[in-house]
């Protein structure tokens, strides 16, 4: 009995998909830190909600990324899975820098 394999094209078709969808999450929420940011930078009263948006943001794409990237590992689909961890996992790296000050 051969055992079933998923299609590598599929697998790739998939990545680009959730590349793109990932990339856009990305986006706005590194977006989010920046509106919270300039908002700050009218409201000198109170402390400064950027860092702690930023925080969020890492958590939220950490966990986005342990979630999809191992869920598709135990599913068998190796390449999805390494490329959400990936992409991820950068996005959640970049918002923890901006999170420390360093961005």
């Amino acid at each position: 009995m051969e055992r079933s394999r998923p299609s590598t094209g599929r697998q790739a078709g998939i990545s680009v998909v959730l590349l793109v969808v990932d990339l856009i999450v990305i986006g706005w929420l590194v977006f989010r830190y920046g509106m919270t940011g300039w908002a700050d930078s009218y409201d000198d009263d109170n402390p400064p909600d950027a860092p702690s948006e930023a925080v969020r943001a890492t958590w939220l794409l950490f966990g986005a990324a342990l979630v999809t990237g191992g869920g598709f590992h135990l599913l068998r689909r190796r390449t999805c899975g390494t490329v959400q961890l990936l992409v991820l996992g950068a996005g959640a790296a970049l918002l923890a820098s901006l999170a420390a000050g360093r961005g």
